[in-house]
């Protein structure tokens, strides 16, 4: 099962990301805070959206969102 992150963990990448955007530095922050886990309802609601295979493309952290509806849930 995936670990998720601690809430310092996501404020630090919230907190990078923000500084690359004041930066003027659009594609970092995007890079950066992809790393941040989706919240799954979040994903869910992606999922139902654009599908599947789009939010796998994405890059997104999906971790948490496989950590609440299992490893499979993007499968199903």
């Amino acid at each position: 099962m995936p670990q998720t992150m601690t809430l310092d963990e996501k404020l630090a990448i919230s907190m990078k990301a923000c500084a690359l955007y004041d930066a003027g530095d659009k594609e970092g922050f995007s890079r950066v805070i992809r790393t941040a886990p989706m919240p799954p309802y979040l994903a869910k609601i992606y999922k139902e959206k654009i599908g599947a295979k789009a939010l796998i493309q994405s890059g997104r952290n999906l971790s948490e969102a496989e950590a609440e509806f299992g490893s499979d849930w993007l499968a199903r």
